[in-house]
């Protein structure tokens, strides 16, 4: 096979055949070098984001209408295990103390995503455009011509080929130029890489094999040509086409050759047996027929791969909106399948006049049918309808197009039984939609050089050429890509909305470095996988190299317990009831201005007295001798009030003297003692901590109803465990700050399982919102979970990363919808109240909604790491302890993906 390329010079490729071709991807990626602002979608569409992308491609065509032929592409780039573990390597800090592994901790992790990635058949979808160039002057397509036949006849004479001036190389860039003024305003695009351009050929020529990878084709600077002196010098593409390309291909001797079979049983003497020389066609060498060996052969240094190639003869006349969406639906498949548009672009008026003469057509086949008795054939009155609803969109407005295109898909395999039942089950999809795809016999070769970047459009495909105005084309979406989650980060798990294995990666500690927020919220019923998620998004930013604290409220401590077995030695659990370490503020913040407020505004809100009153003011006179005696604590303040109780005299020593007993009784309660008892090891926060994970537990803790905070009197009748769980929970809310906050080079999450308990009161749902609020600037964010919507609190627009899981009641669905920013339609409510971790379906846990803040909306499998440390303790289910692994992503569970 001759590959057609000449040259390569930037994005401009010179081929055999006297043409030159600009090639660009489309939707280059965030941070892309495009013409404009990428933006990414999910899997599910607004329905105002389906329009734009309908117009976008549209207005594609419109613009492209003096371009000649352009091409575009749909390929399905191979993805590698490895590229997915470098990814989760990215940005980790290496400093982290090793694992019980001895590996650094996020390593053991990605190590368990590489052995679970191994095996499976991992691609994306990457779009490219190719647009011929048309010389505008004589000379240069005089030029292009004799350089095209040159090429040709010196490969045979063996002389030097051609050469490319640097004239002809200035004229074709401003070409190009135009081209991408004429796309502005389409679609993000930029221009294709020497490299990229090469590996559109590999890729088509290893389909099914181990192809190279798109990422270090994007990075490499290799196959480009450059201007040396006045002409244009490339390296050669000659190996590019060394393979053997045969139709109809076998596995045993290739069809249609006259060459021998030989049994080595039967050879003797060194010499063939006439017994052993097997003759003939097809039928006597056994093989099955042609006709039925409908697929391309490829053979290359990599191994022998098997393609076959599909072209659409026939659309349905008309289609929904919803079913329209012929490409996008290919990623549904359970296989990859490549798409190759070879368009042709009529302008209105040239349109309107083969319309006229189609009608004048249909006009005279009439005339001849009336004399028949049979009468006239209802296809023409279908024919006629549909040409003049064309001819009435044609005229309609003067910028509209008709869109004459070859489409071609292609599926492939490693055997020929793989490639042949992929291609029956495409074309079986389609004729779902009325879409009618054939796969013609002898002719795979020719649609196989069409999916060639710059290659000529063979000939025969042209009965394959279907008419559509440029709104109906686009209603194919061709232009749509469906991208889950973030670049880079934790494995979060699959997507469920692509057929074969797609890696889900999360990295919330890298928001806040795209100037967007970190916090991010699961709501779901119980059981559907609030608490495993939010784990594992914590562990994640744990052993990233960042910082974590948890507030857990479950009388089970199961984030302690999961703590102490995903980061033994890293961890940090202070109970409230068992009161091992003392969250005196005083002693937390020694000689700051921080504990001095947290200890004042702990003990008015403890009890229950007004900062600008005469009991206020001993209390706070008192707070400030303790912090600056030599031994500052909350028991010092309490001997300081009994000192202002001696000394003082009238209502200051009355004032004094209650509040000393009021603050005994609090004292003496089991429940305070984290807070008053001086011989308990004081928190250690900020840069002295002594762990990365620290879990606060409240069991135990209780407060009072939002009610009895609204009246003073209601509240003073609250329950002691209740009024001091309040002024603790103060407190732990201080904590959480201060870790998050003081910190700012260090990502620092805060984790909330069940949030209503602190949404329930103003001290709570205060940290909630200073936290959703100033969590960027200071490089922290919250991880919530809820049963609802509404216990995120009035403030819950703020979480970037909003996930929704299985919720059966439908009032509940719609909020959960509306929060990750889904219509609540009555095919989404199906979904969530019954599609998502069905009750009882074993396989199916950890299925929910992910929105990202590039609002882009999947369907996502969550996975637990193949890693014991994290796979124990992650789970709640009773009698599902951390033996279970049946939610474990490791070896065992790799192929039921």
């Amino acid at each position: 096979m001759r590959v057609p390329i000449r040259h390569i010079a930037g994005h401009l490729v010179w081929t055999s055949h006297g043409t030159v071709w600009a090639l660009y991807r489309l939707h280059p990626g965030p941070g892309g070098e495009g013409r404009h602002t990428e933006s990414v979608q999910g899997a599910y569409l607004p329905a105002q984001v389906r329009e734009e992308l309908i117009a976008q491609a549209a207005h594609l065509v419109r613009s492209l209408s003096l371009a000649g032929s352009p091409r575009l592409y749909g390929l399905c780039a191979q993805v590698d295990a490895g590229e997915v573990a470098l990814k989760m390597l990215e940005g980790a800090n290496p400093s982290a103390a090793p694992a019980s592994s001895g590996l650094h901790p996020w390593a053991e992790v990605a190590d368990a995503a590489l052995d679970l990635l191994g095996d499976q058949e991992m691609h994306t979808r990457t779009l490219w455009l190719a647009v011929p160039l048309a010389a505008e002057r004589g000379s240069m397509q005089v030029s292009a011509a004799a350089g095209a036949l040159w090429a040709e006849l010196s490969a045979s004479l063996g002389v030097k080929p051609s050469t490319v001036t640097r004239r002809d190389v200035s004229a074709y860039q401003q070409l190009a130029a135009q081209v991408e003024q004429q796309l502005t305003g389409s679609v993000a695009f930029r221009p294709a890489t020497p490299a990229e351009v090469v590996w559109m050929v590999q890729h088509a020529l290893c389909r099914g094999l181990d192809e190279p990878l798109l990422s270090q084709a994007t990075a490499s600077g290799l196959y480009g040509g450059q201007v040396r002196g006045e002409f244009l010098q490339s390296p050669s593409y000659a190996d590019l086409g060394q393979v053997r390309l045969l139709e109809g291909g076998t596995d045993g001797q290739p069809p249609g050759l006259e060459e021998d079979r030989v049994d080595e049983d039967v050879v003797k003497g060194g010499r063939r047996s006439r017994d052993a020389r097997v003759r003939g066609p097809w039928w006597r060498r056994g093989d099955s027929s042609p006709l039925v060996r409908r697929w391309l052969q490829v053979e290359t240094e990599q191994g022998v791969g098997y393609q076959a190639h599909l072209a659409l003869a026939e659309c349905p006349p008309a289609v929904s909106m919803e079913s329209a969406d012929l490409f996008a639906q290919l990623e549904s498949l359970e296989f990859p399948v490549d798409f190759c548009v070879d368009l042709t672009i009529v302008p209105a008026d040239k349109a309107r006049r083969q319309v006229q003469r189609k009608k004048t057509e249909l006009v005279d086949q009439s005339d001849q049918y009336e004399a028949r008795p049979t009468g006239m054939p209802a296809s023409l009155l279908s024919a006629a309808r549909d040409l003049g609803d064309l001819d009435a969109r044609l005229a309609r407005t003067s910028v509209e197009v008709e869109v004459q295109s070859v489409t071609t898909l292609t599926v492939w395999g490693p055997d020929p039984a793989v490639c042949d039942g992929r291609a029956r089950a495409l074309a079986s999809v389609l004729a779902m939609a009325d879409y009618r795809a054939v796969r013609p016999a002898g002719m795979q070769e020719a649609l196989f050089t069409l999916g060639l970047p710059a290659a000529p459009r063979p000939p025969v495909v042209r009965e394959f050429v279907q008419h559509q105005v440029s709104e109906d084309w686009a209603m194919l979406a061709p232009l749509t890509l469906s991208v889950c989650g973030d670049p880079d980060g934790m494995l979060l798990g699959v997507d469920l909305d692509c057929g074969t294995t797609r890696p889900v990666l999360l990295n919330i500690a890298d928001a806040p470095k795209a100037d967007a927020s970190a916090s991010l919220a699961v709501v779901a019923d119980p059981g559907a996988g609030k608490s495993v998620m939010q784990k594992l998004v914590t562990q994640a930013v744990v052993d990233r190299g960042g910082r974590a604290i948890c507030i857990d409220r479950t009388p089970l401590r199961e984030w302690a317990t999961f703590a102490r077995s995903a980061a033994p030695g890293r961890c940090q659990v202070i109970d409230a009831a068992a009161a091992g370490l003392s969250i005196d503020p005083l002693r937390m913040f020694p000689g700051r201005a921080q504990g001095t407020h947290y200890a004042l505004s702990y003990l008015t809100l403890q009890l229950g007295i007004g900062p600008m009153t005469v009991a206020g003011g001993m209390l706070h006179r008192a707070v400030e001798l303790a912090a600056v005696s030599p031994r500052p604590s909350m028991q010092q303040v309490i001997r300081e009030l009994e000192a202002m109780a001696a000394t003082a005299e009238g209502p200051r020593g009355d004032a004094a003297a209650t509040l000393v007993d009021l603050l005994r009784i609090v004292a003496s309660t089991p429940l305070a003692a984290m807070v008053f008892d001086p011989d308990l090891a004081p928190v250690r926060l900020g840069n002295d901590a002594r762990a990365d994970l620290i879990v606060i537990t409240t069991a135990g803790l209780t407060l009072p109803p939002r009610e009895a905070l609204a009246n003073p009197e209601v509240l003073k009748q609250q329950p002691l465990e209740a009024l001091i769980g309040r002024a603790v929970l103060y407190l732990i809310a201080a904590i959480s700050r201060q870790t998050a906050f003081e910190d700012v080079s260090r990502f620092c999450a805060i984790a909330m399982d069940e949030l209503w308990w602190l949404s329930s009161s103003s001290e709570g749902e205060a940290l909630i919102s200073e936290v959703l609020h100033d969590g960027r600037k200071h490089f922290a964010g919250l991880i919530a979970g809820a049963q609802d919507a509404l216990e995120l609190g009035k403030d819950r627009g703020l979480f970037a990363y909003r996930v929704c899981g299985r919720t059966s009641d439908r009032e509940r669905a719609r909020r959960a919808l509306e929060f990750v920013g889904q219509p609540a339609s009555e095919e989404m409510l199906r979904l969530v109240t019954t599609g998502l971790s069905p009750v009882g379906h074993r396989g199916r846990e950890g299925e929910m909604l992910l929105t990202a803040p590039r609002m882009n909306t999947s369907r996502v499998k969550v996975l637990i790491p193949g890693v014991q440390r994290l796979a124990a303790g992650v789970t709640t289910t009773p009698g599902e302890r951390p033996q279970d692994t049946s939610l474990v992503a490791g070896r065992d569970t790799a192929g039921a993906l």
